[in-house]
């Protein structure tokens, strides 16, 4: 893994009304490419991603609280790390770029 203080190249797809708000090439696929600070956590991805696109700030966490929205979930090798805590080092399949970190829209209803 990379030093503190360096970043690394991550992979995150993002659920459609999140593409279309970051205006994310559709030829990308819903992916989008960040340089992310080391240790690479959820923190340092959810910052990288409002950075790059500021129309998603406040839209995976909520402004004053810095929570996760109820109604997304996040994903990490095929686990939902929706509960995890925010500053826990993400597996080195997503810090390295080999596996994306998945952004999911939960599906509500009965």
């Amino acid at each position: 893994m990379s030093n503190p203080g360096t970043s690394a190249k991550i992979r995150v797809i993002l659920p459609y009304h999140l593409r279309t708000l970051a205006k994310l090439d559709a030829s990308a696929g819903g992916e989008a490419a960040l340089d992310v600070s080391v240790p690479v956590t959820m923190k340092a991805v959810l910052d990288a991603i409002e950075d790059k696109y500021p129309t998603l700030r406040g839209t995976i966490r909520d402004y004053g609280t810095g929570q996760r929205r109820p109604f997304l979930r996040f994903f990490v090798c095929e686990q939902d790390w929706s509960h995890e805590p925010v500053d826990k080092a993400l597996p080195e399949a997503v810090a390295s770029g080999r596996e994306p970190l998945l952004v999911i829209g939960a599906i509500a209803g009965g």
